[in-house]
């Protein structure tokens, strides 16, 4: 038995959602397996899915098949959340501040600010 992915992204409370589960999908933000997903690719239990929230990507293993939307506590019970805790907070810079009037970061700034705050866009796989 298997689940329409973005069907499955708002029933386990990923997306607020059934559109933003299904515009995720479309932008490339959630993938099975490692491939790029559509929104009506299917899902099984015991794929990986990885989802770019908020600018981190989120690793889960599907548990179960939830078709319809419930509780957090009954959505919990149909992922396992396989995400790599963050870097302890003495690892990451307290605050990066920019001088005031230096106008936007350039490409290399901003790369070099994401390094910093830990979200090395390298890594990112987006850009596998």
């Amino acid at each position: 038995m298997s689940v329409r992915i973005d069907s499955w992204v708002w029933a386990v409370r990923l997306a607020k959602t059934r559109s933003q589960a299904t515009t995720l999908c479309r932008g490339g933000h959630v993938r099975i397996n490692g491939n790029a997903a559509k929104a009506a690719q299917q899902v099984k239990v015991g794929d990986e899915v990885r989802v770019r929230l908020h600018g981190f990507d989120k690793i889960y293993r599907v548990a179960g098949l939830a078709t319809r939307r419930g509780s957090a506590t009954e959505a919990a019970q149909y992922f396992e959340d396989l995400t790599p805790p963050p870097p302890a907070r003495v690892d990451r810079p307290a605050d990066i501040v920019r001088d005031r009037g230096a106008g936007r970061p350039t490409k290399r700034e901003r790369r070099d600010l994401e390094r910093l705050r830990g979200r090395d866009a390298e890594a990112s796989f987006t850009d596998e």
